[in-house]
């Protein structure tokens, strides 16, 4: 009922939007809201290569709807000058599926943060992904819950000491790039706030990706965790720990790319000074997903941690898939309210 109120509401705007006649810029998609994130949050990044993107994807800004959840990373739709939604705590992939089953047409973005899709949202963010929907999905993980003040989260590690667990974490921690690979996301990716060109690229990729993209960023939480990315956010830090994933290329990395990752049975282990030959070679259109979960059993501090595109492979969207088949039916067949209600089973009972 929601959806379908958000969706006439839209068509109703579009109507009545002008017609854009030139180029649209970083401004036309900064809203005249102020930004109330800590100073020297993670987010501001993630904002700002989002602004820049937007006028570079040809899409008008009545055209494109950000929805989020609850959290510090769920107030993004405010400050994008398009249609927004912040929706229920974990519950923005079904409003999004919603609004995209409604209105195909448009780029719907999905704004969410380790806490808010991985705890009360996980059974709605699994869904979401199987089913390919032709929607874009950003979670920000910054180990920690930022907006309720510094509680632990799914993605926080072992042992880590917060608010909520004073001597230590217990909990084994969720690793959102081997959620979305065990959903079979056809578009999986990884990328940092501390890497502003990278974030962008990847970003595109995402937006031009047809069915669920899935963008993992690393995001500091500068009060509550503060560092919790270090080993590949600092630059200084980055050559010896991070891993840019690049089509068709070995797997090497270290500050004279000396460094480079080879399969040892089932199990991706770190070599040096080897030839090419010897390498794993990536190839993120790899049908099987058994390459990209190599990649994603991948992590500090045995194992550099990748950067870029997992997995992008093609599959019909699930709204695409909905729409032909309910036009299929409806050609097929027409039948009155009532011989629905009637159903084929019906019987006169005398």
């Amino acid at each position: 009922m929601t959806t379908n109120i958000i969706a006439e509401t839209l068509v109703k705007a579009k109507a009545a939007a002008p017609e854009i006649t030139e180029p649209l810029t970083r401004k036309d998609f900064t809203s005249d809201q102020t930004v109330r994130w800590c100073p020297g949050c993670g987010d501001y990044a993630v904002l700002a290569q989002m602004q820049s993107l937007m006028p570079k994807l040809g899409i008008k800004r009545e055209d494109i709807m950000f929805v989020s959840g609850i959290g510090c990373s769920s107030r993004f739709p405010y400050y994008m000058n398009t249609y927004g939604f912040h929706s229920i705590h974990g519950r923005a992939p079904a409003f999004a599926t919603g609004i995209k089953m409604n209105r195909p047409e448009l780029s719907v973005w999905i704004i969410t943060g380790d806490g808010d899709a991985l705890s009360i949202g996980g059974n709605h963010l699994m869904h979401i992904i199987r089913r390919n929907m032709d929607v874009k999905i950003c979670l920000f993980n910054n180990r920690i819950y930022g907006l309720t003040k510094g509680q632990y989260s799914p993605t926080s590690v072992l042992g880590q000491r917060t608010k909520s667990s004073p001597t230590g974490s217990l909990d084994y921690p969720i690793h959102p790039i081997a959620v979305a690979l065990a959903a079979e996301a056809t578009f999986v990716a990884r990328t940092l706030d501390a890497d502003p060109k990278h974030m962008l690229k990847i970003l595109d990729r995402a937006a031009k990706h047809k069915g669920t993209a899935f963008v993992e960023i690393y995001q500091n939480c500068n009060i509550f965790n503060d560092g919790a990315h270090s080993h590949v956010a600092d630059k200084k830090q980055r050559p010896d720990n991070a891993l840019y994933l690049e089509q068709g290329e070995p797997l090497r990395f270290g500050r004279e790319m000396e460094k480079g990752i080879k399969l040892e049975g089932t199990k991706p282990v770190v070599v040096e000074n080897v030839s090419d030959d010897e390498l794993l070679v990536h190839d993120y259109a790899e049908e099987d997903p058994t390459y990209a979960f190599f990649l994603a059993r991948m992590r500090a501090p045995d194992h550099p941690v990748p950067l870029g595109v997992f997995r992008e492979v093609a599959k019909p969207p699930y709204n695409e898939m909905v729409n032909i088949e309910v036009a299929d039916a409806m050609a097929k067949e027409k039948r009155t309210i009532q011989e629905l209600l009637n159903g084929n089973s019906t019987w006169v009972v005398e």
